[in-house]
């Protein structure tokens, strides 16, 4: 049996980044401490996290109740409306968004404030969707599918400006601009926002996912990324299994001989990819 473990499975340089500032909080002392979310999309870093004492704000009524305190905002980032909320209540606010996602904001702010309307290449409803749609000055639409693309009817009047959620995958994403640009725009921006991270993370998993007889992808249940991820390596290879932690990994399914792939998101932690690794080699 022959198991490969992907070089780029793991924490991503943001969510690493995103999970030591908030151990620093605890480490400091700032108490009591909040995410304003999930810090990032990964269950057990999380259950770990309220363990020590860190409560997850689900929502801006609850933000809103809050008066003393430290707040983190997640590696997803958030509209910027919550940074004025969490202002005006006068809380320590630590952010903890994403440099990548970050960089998004700042596009999409400045291009709404000069006229020009928004398209968001991602998942409506994802975290990071809702954050970057939020600092918009203008009308934002956010596409996913060809048949959201095909059906797009915007203002040709008015400037377009595409960018994507940086965990989008790279294929779906040069699709949907290529019908985009069909529309003849005469003044049309498209940034591709994936990051170089994500880029890689997906490309590695689809060399090990075709020369694999068996693919696990670990990461947790909301994760956008890792989903990503499972959808590639499930095309390049059937026997292709998401799993959350060990407990969820049915041995039965592997092969007894042949080759073995295992990748994770970029919200899992390389304790659980080891763990994982370890479990499939001492079994076979």
């Amino acid at each position: 049996m022959e198991v490969i473990v992907a070089k780029t499975a793991g924490f991503c340089f943001g969510v690493r980044r995103a999970v030591d500032q908030v151990y620093r909080q605890i480490e400091e002392g700032k108490k009591p401490i909040y995410t304003y979310g999930p810090i990032i999309h990964n269950e057990e870093v999380v259950r770990e996290l309220e363990e020590k004492g860190v409560h997850v704000l689900n929502n801006e009524e609850e933000l809103s109740s809050i008066r003393d305190g430290t707040v983190i905002i997640r590696s997803h980032g958030v509209p910027r409306r919550i940074y004025d909320l969490i202002e005006k209540n006068n809380l320590h606010m630590v952010d903890a968004t994403c440099p990548f996602v970050r960089k998004i904001h700042r596009i999409v702010e400045e291009k709404s404030r000069a006229g020009s309307a928004i398209v968001i290449i991602g998942n409506e409803g994802h975290p990071e969707v809702e954050g970057i749609k939020g600092w918009s000055c203008g009308p934002v639409t956010v596409i996913s599918t060809e048949e959201e693309a095909e059906g797009f009817q915007p203002d040709p009047a008015i400037p377009l400006t595409i960018v994507s959620q940086t965990t989008f995958n790279y294929k779906k994403f040069d699709k949907l601009v290529e019908i985009l640009l069909k529309m003849r725009y005469d003044t049309i921006d498209v940034m591709c926002t994936i990051c170089n991270a994500t880029e890689e993370r997906q490309s590695e998993a689809r060399e090990i996912a075709e020369r694999a007889d068996c693919m696990i992808v670990i990461g947790g249940t909301h994760s956008s990324n890792t989903r990503k991820l499972f959808e590639i390596c499930k095309t390049e290879c059937a026997n292709t299994y998401y799993i959350q932690t060990l407990k969820d990994l049915d041995i039965r399914l592997l092969p007894s001989m042949g080759c073995v792939g295992i990748t994770a998101g970029a919200s899992t932690p390389n304790k659980l990819i080891e763990e994982v690794s370890k479990h499939v080699r001492n079994e076979f």
